[in-house]
């Protein structure tokens, strides 16, 4: 851990810019999804009760460096003041002094960092302005911290910086699960396409033991091995890629498991009629067929493998758990990973939208050791990218 935490600053008296990601969910004027801000009060409660005073940079939507009134942070003020029970200052446009002259126990947000377009540029101006508001820098954004923005990385090299405390748990999770995990140790890879997770799956066949490769990805990789899938979502162009994979997989000892049944349909939607067929190198589907879930042979399967790891990494759906019946993979792979963690048999890390969309639905969640906010530095993280925000607080 080359960076330091709340705990390692003395914030008496301090201001203190705290990095924070709430872009979250709005409809008609209302937060409709509080979890990001939920996440952040530990850290702004932490550098108050320690005589600190918070002020929040944060982002909002994509205004693409222009003033979009409907983009406004403003919106979010009911939620954070809610979340936090007390006031909140909202500021368009900060003034050091005027920040100075805050009482005590004051929370202050300014306004969406991304109206300027110096924000995505890391412009230094923008930096060296961000830094004039603080006495110390907290980033508690991870899932901004691939993005090397002003607000996220130009102001970490100008005052002493630290973790926030969403920041250090995603951190801690993520070289528990990754860079230092209990073995043997696994991970879950799902979703559509192969081709936007190439990076990642060629990172974790050399540090994983079992690699379960499911969703629209593991047609890839039949189909690489042979199988004809008829309609179902499949990448031709990058089967070349799956056999590498899997090739490179073999040389470093990591098991893939791919489906060997599936629930196969030929309409997506939900109820649609199905069967279960075998799957392997010899399966032929006809034209308009598709498979649209992992089958009850898979998911024996995968949870036969799960018995044997003591840490799993979870990213990426095993079916099309948006419409049921093609849901009961995803639901029950969860469901057993959940009961594993609970029982202290398994170190359970999960990130990404889809994923933790898939594992609320199996109300398997809440069991799990953590869940990553972040989205895309989830994703760069397990590829083994330095991600720029951390960078910068170890700098």
């Amino acid at each position: 851990m080359g960076w330091k935490t709340l705990d390692d600053m003395d914030l008496q008296g301090k201001r203190v810019l705290v990095r924070v990601d709430i872009n979250v969910p709005v409809e008609d004027g209302r937060v409709t999804d509080t979890t990001r801000i939920d996440r952040i009060v530990p850290t702004i409660k932490d550098i108050l009760e320690n005589g600190g005073l918070p002020i929040l940079l944060a982002h909002f939507g994509r205004p693409k460096g222009k003033v979009v009134p409907e983009m406004s942070l403003r919106v979010t003020l009911p939620s954070l003041e809610s979340a936090l029970g007390r006031d909140v200052t909202f500021v368009e446009r900060p003034d050091p002094e005027a920040l100075g002259s805050l009482p005590e126990g004051a929370v202050v947000l300014v306004e969406n960092t991304r109206f300027s377009p110096m924000e995505e540029a890391n412009d230094p101006a923008m930096a060296q302005f961000l830094a004039s508001l603080g006495d110390i820098f907290c980033n508690d954004a991870f899932s901004a911290a691939h993005r090397a923005h002003a607000s996220t990385t130009g102001v970490a090299h100008l005052l002493p910086s630290c973790a926030g405390r969403l920041m250090q748990a995603e951190l801690s999770a993520l070289e528990s699960a990754l860079s230092t995990p209990k073995r043997p140790v696994g991970a879950v890879v799902g979703g559509a396409k192969v081709s936007t997770k190439i990076a990642l799956l060629e990172n974790l066949v050399g540090k994983l033991d079992l690699l379960v490769i499911g969703g629209g990805m593991a047609n890839t990789f039949l189909a690489a091995q042979g199988a004809q899938l008829g309609a179902s979502l499949q990448e031709p162009d990058f089967i070349d890629t799956a056999r590498a994979i899997m090739a490179q997989a073999e040389k470093t000892g990591c098991r893939i498991l791919l489906p060997v049944d599936g629930l196969v349909a030929c309409e997506f939607k939900a109820g649609a009629a199905h069967e279960v067929i075998a799957l392997g190198p010899d399966t032929k589907l006809d034209a308009d067929q598709m498979v649209l879930d992992a089958g009850p042979d898979s998911v024996k399967s995968v949870i036969a493998g799960f018995a044997g790891l003591k840490t799993l990494i979870w990213n990426g759906p095993l079916g099309a758990f948006e419409i049921p019946p093609f849901d009961q993979s995803t639901k029950a792979a969860a469901i057993e990973a959940a009961q594993r963690t609970g029982t202290g048999d398994l170190v359970s890390v999960a990130g990404g939208g889809d994923t933790v969309a898939a594992l609320n639905q199996a109300s398997a969640a809440e069991a799990f050791t953590y869940i990553s906010t972040a989205g895309g530095a989830f994703l760069e993280w397990m590829e083994g990218k330095e991600l720029p925000g951390v960078a910068a607080l170890s700098a």
